[in-house]
């Protein structure tokens, strides 16, 4: 299930209230006033259930998440807590349906079935209700998790360095992206995926938010954010230095940074000096993204360590939105692809034995 499909979460109040509707329709349906009471509990059950099933199967199995995606959602909001959460909501969909079972057995044999059915719909509407924490809380993970950026199969540039170097500048000025652009620190509060095509293929920029050159545990979200993207969806990290140090940082810091970064990532990272129209930097590829010059030679220095196609096969990024699919079994009996094309359209494979016979062979 794609992320941006992924349905509403509603509240406790929504889904009894759509589960008691359903129910009383159900109950027009009983000509006899006591079996009516009895479907009416009945429905109210498995109304209740069918929908929290609906919310959990409207989730990915965050284990077969790409790496970058996974720990993304474990930022943000923690894989364990949302596994809690959608754990809550499964012991709500079978205990209410078990329970509305159980009720409207009763109901059959009382004395009084509006009585069972009144007392069915508070025990109901009680167990829905202790997990309406979770509900709100599911919903609010939905919401942003179908807004996460979309990470392409492609030769990925991710631009780093401390906030205010112009980082989200260069990314506007080489690809489809528009990030907000500011004089202050911090402007990029999330990810932003850019594009930019090449006569035979499409390259891809992530723009991160700024890392503060601080240890790993006082790193905040945002921070981690962007590490997250360096190491799994980088083919090349561009790291900007602001030699002007108007980003607010003095350059030991920064290098202090680049280092670090470099030390983080197993692939090329290439160093430039941004702001060039203020200050030069001896040592450094220097550009300006205010005015454009030295860019486009920053651009054509990524393009020399854009590996070879068949060198990014150990590096397919899977779409965000999609969770991994298992490869089917027919594939581990193609192996000798260099046969004869004539032997392969062969349709006797239809009558050959099941599976279970070959794979003993």
């Amino acid at each position: 299930m794609e992320f941006e499909k992924m349905p509403t979460v509603p509240t406790a109040d929504e889904i009894l209230d759509r589960s008691f509707r359903r129910a009383a329709k159900k109950m027009k349906e009983k000509t006899n006033k006591e079996r009516a009471n009895e479907e009416f509990v009945r429905a109210v059950g498995a109304a209740v259930h069918d929908r929290l099933v609906y919310i959990i199967r409207g989730f990915p199995e965050f284990d077969e998440l790409p790496p970058f995606y996974r720990e993304l959602a474990d930022i943000l909001y923690g894989i364990e807590k949302i596994k809690m959460s959608l754990g809550a909501v499964g012991w709500a969909a079978k205990h209410t349906k078990m329970v509305g079972n159980q009720l409207a057995v009763q109901s059959r044999k009382a004395a009084d079935t509006l009585i069972v059915r009144k007392r069915a719909v508070a025990r109901l509407a009680s167990m829905v209700h202790q997990i309406d924490k979770d509900l709100h809380f599911l919903n609010e993970v939905r919401n942003v998790l179908r807004h996460l950026p979309h990470v392409e199969d492609a030769f990925t540039i991710v631009i780093a360095g401390y906030p205010n170097v112009g980082k989200s500048s260069f990314i506007r000025r080489v690809s489809s992206a528009a990030p907000e652009v500011a004089a202050y620190p911090f402007t990029t509060k999330g990810i932003i995926i850019g594009h930019r095509d090449l006569p035979r293929e499409r390259i891809q920029f992530v723009d991160t938010p700024g890392i503060l050159d601080r240890p790993a545990e006082e790193r905040n979200q945002i921070e981690r954010q962007a590490l997250s993207a360096m190491m799994n969806v980088a083919d090349v990290v561009l790291f900007i230095l602001d030699p002007s140090e108007h980003c607010g940082y003095p350059m030991e810091v920064q290098i202090h940074l680049r280092d670090e970064v470099a030390g983080m990532v197993d692939v090329p990272m290439i160093v430039v000096a941004n702001k060039s129209d203020i200050v030069g930097a001896e040592g450094y590829m220097t550009m300006s993204t205010k005015t454009g010059d030295g860019v486009e030679a920053v651009l054509a220095e990524i393009l020399v360590h854009k590996p070879e196609p068949e060198e990014r096969k150990q590096r397919t990024a899977v779409d965000i939105r999609t969770p991994l699919r298992n490869e089917p079994e027919e594939t581990e009996m193609d192996e000798d692809s260099d046969s004869d094309k004539e032997s392969k359209p062969k349709r006797k494979r239809l009558h050959r034995k099941p599976r279970t016979t070959r794979a003993g062979m």
